[in-house]
This record gives C-alpha cells, sequence and structure tokens, in this order.
C-alpha cells in the first residue's frame, strides 16, 4: 500500500512538472522606481490620485476593491466634500428597512467600494473566470506592484505555435503565458488632467501604486514609528554604554 502511495504521489509529481515545463516560465516582470521603496519610501499622492481614477474608470468594471471605504481616501489629500461627492457617485444596496426591504441609496464617506457584481457566480458568468479581489493583490502576487505593472504591460501576440483558446490572451509575464483577461489599457484611455503623460505604461504605474496603498495603507506610518524605534533604541544603547561605563571604572581587572 505504502508503496502505492509513493508511486502515486511521485507520478503526479512528474506530471505537474512536465505541465510546467509545457507552459514554460513566466518572464521577471521590470523591476520599476517605485517611491514607495526603501526604509524612507512614501506614496506619491499624484500617483495614488491617477492610479484611483484608473481604477474606477477601468479596472472597477470587473475588480473589486472589497477592503477599501471611501473615507480612506482622505489618505489622497481629499477633504470631506470631496470625499462626500466621490462617494455619492455610487449606489449602494442598503438595508433591510422597517419593511424588512433592501433599498438603495447615493454613498457615503462610511461606506465601501460596491462590487461590480451581486456574487461569485455572477461574476463567473459574465467573464467566465470570476476576477479577483484587487484589495491584497499586491500582497498575495510575487513580485508586488512589479508584477501588476508587469501584467497590465506584458501583453503581446502569441508565438508561433501557441493556440489560444476563445477568451485566453497572451501574456509574457503571466505563469503558463495564458491569462483569460482581456488587455485593459491602451493609451489615450483615461484623461488626466495634470499634465502626466497618458500611455499604457503611465497607466499602469499609477493603478499598480494605487493598488499598493490598498494592500498596505499603513506603509508611512509603519516606517515613521520603525524609524523612530531605531533612534530610539541607538540612543538607549548609548546610554547603557556609559552606565555600564561608570558602574565599571572602578573595578580593577
Amino acid at each position: 500500500m505504502m508503496k502505492k502511495i509513493v508511486l502515486t504521489t511521485l507520478a503526479l509529481i512528474m506530471m505537474s512538472t512536465s505541465a510546467s515545463f509545457a507552459a514554460g516560465s513566466a518572464e521577471e516582470p521590470p523591476k520599476q522606481d517605485w517611491s514607495f521603496s526603501g526604509i524612507f519610501g512614501t506614496y506619491d499622492r499624484g500617483a495614488l490620485q491617477r492610479g484611483l481614477k484608473v481604477y474606477r474608470e477601468v479596472c472597477s468594471a470587473c475588480h473589486s476593491l472589497d477592503r477599501v471605504a471611501f473615507r480612506n481616501l482622505a489618505d489622497f489629500g481629499y477633504n470631506e466634500e470631496q470625499l462626500k461627492s466621490i462617494a455619492s457617485e455610487y449606489v449602494i444596496t442598503d438595508g433591510p428597512d422597517e419593511e424588512g426591504e433592501m433599498f438603495e441609496r447615493a454613498g457615503r464617506p462610511s461606506d465601501y467600494f460596491p462590487a461590480p457584481y451581486p456574487n461569485v457566480n455572477a461574476a463567473k458568468a459574465a467573464n467566465g473566470v470570476a476576477p479577483p479581489d484587487l484589495s491584497l493583490i499586491t500582497k498575495a502576487r510575487h513580485g508586488g506592484a512589479d508584477y501588476v505593472y508587469g501584467i497590465l504591460t506584458g501583453y503581446e501576440a502569441a508565438p508561433d505555435g501557441h493556440h489560444l483558446a476563445s477568451g485566453q490572451y497572451w501574456n509574457k509575464y503571466m505563469s503558463g503565458h495564458v491569462i483569460a483577461m482581456p488587455a485593459p489599457l491602451t493609451d489615450e484611455l483615461v484623461e488626466y488632467t495634470d499634465g502626466t503623460p497618458m500611455s499604457l505604461e503611465q497607466y499602469a504605474r499609477d493603478v499598480s501604486h494605487f493598488l499598493t496603498w490598498a494592500a498596505e495603507p499603513e506603509l508611512e506610518r509603519r516606517k515613521k514609528y520603525g524609524i523612530a524605534a531605531l533612534i530610539f533604541l541607538c540612543l538607549f544603547a548609548c546610554i547603557m554604554y556609559g552606565v555600564k561605563k561608570k558602574i565599571w571604572a572602578d573595578v580593577k581587572h
């Protein structure tokens, strides 16, 4: 019995390995220079606002952002009136009311971004597969923001000899290269009013920046507290070294 289990396990491993070689390994997404990288890194408010615009006008048609509330956008520099204005553009299903019925109302800053589909099955029916929620996408994928940027810019024609079924697309940065999502971004797709180039690459950078914030909104605070803690520990170490020298100064060796 044990021998049979071992042989079966080895066969499954070999089949998995063969499938991986057959699919081909994805290229490593290009490394980007992000303002939030490094111990002193911070988010670029302009990039965050532009990334939010790309998400709202393009990505939100299929992808949810379940963990982000409109009030969280205060991190971008929006004031209360601006937050109310953004939230009011969305229709929120609420309830039940006094008669036990659900109803719709305009969004409030305390609401979370509504999902584009009422449930997973509806998302599958509309897309073939359920598009993932983007709240933690940069945490859930190796490479983080670089991965998201790579996927958004990695679409190209399939090489000769590779047949794609209906609803499949070739992406050089996708594991196995085949992806179910059509290329969502093109040049001049979203209008920027701050003079930033309206190119596919810029859209990809901005929305990757925004999604990094969505997954880790506390990044700047965490770094600030971490730096403060390191400074305190260094000062404390110096003080304790001085105390140690004072205490043992009269001790003869």
